[in-house]
């Protein structure tokens, strides 16, 4: 639990993330790429409006973290950056990302095989999917961006922390910010490799937090991104 303006918000275990996730696509039919479009969105926004950055590096992982970090590359774009892209594993890519990937390249957005020093890391490499400590071409990248002077700004969590224990594996992003999804995650609450904690919506309804016997205030009556701590 995390006390947000006087009310109380449930923080989730990853098991209860991938309950919420699969309640969204399974029950309600609220695609995956929809989700993935409205984090990518909230992602770019909150890196224009904290850190104004003219040159962003996104660093992407095969999954969903990565899809909504390529999404956030596309509005980066749009909105007059200069962004490229690593991918860890472009062979690897799921279906939905790999159509992310699909859109930038049409774009003719820069996908490197090595990560550019810029003004702003993006990691959205590893989510809370984690299993063990980061291995192969994504522990290289984590080490590399902890490396640079840019700030790093984490999606869902920093890559290489289990957001149930908080427990952070070797090597693990050590971010000046994250944007967390839905709910804050247990283990986000006090690791210090999150640095600023923000939330943002991806449009879950209420009734799949009651069905879980979770009661949720309304947190995004004013604003789609809201800071935790």
């Amino acid at each position: 639990m995390i006390t947000v303006e006087g009310r109380d918000v449930p923080a989730l275990t990853a098991d209860q993330m991938r309950e919420v996730d699969r309640a969204m696509v399974e029950d309600l039919h609220i695609e995956l790429i929809q989700m993935m479009e409205n984090a990518g969105r909230s992602l770019a926004q909150l890196a224009i409006a904290r850190f104004a950055p003219v040159r962003v590096t996104v660093l992407a992982g095969p999954g969903g973290n990565g899809g909504g970090g390529l999404v956030a590359a596309r509005h980066l774009l749009n909105r007059g950056c200069t962004v490229a892209v690593t991918l860890s594993d472009p062979d690897g890519l799921t279906v939905v990302p790999a159509h992310q990937a699909d859109i930038l390249g049409g774009m003719g957005a820069v996908m490197t095989q090595r990560p550019a020093p810029a003004d702003l890391v993006v990691d959205a490499l590893i989510g809370y999917s984690l299993r063990g400590d980061p291995t192969g071409q994504a522990a290289t990248l984590i080490e590399w961006a902890n490396q640079q002077p840019a700030p790093i700004l984490a999606l869902d969590t920093p890559s290489g922390l289990d957001v149930t224990t908080g427990v952070a594996g070797t090597p693990h992003i050590q971010a000046t910010a994250t944007l967390t999804l839905a709910l804050p995650k247990i283990g986000l609450i006090d690791s210090s490799a999150v640095g600023e904690l923000f939330l943002a919506d991806i449009s879950v309804p209420a009734i799949v937090y009651q069905r879980m016997g979770l009661t949720t205030p309304e947190l995004f009556r004013d604003d789609v991104v809201i800071r935790l701590g």
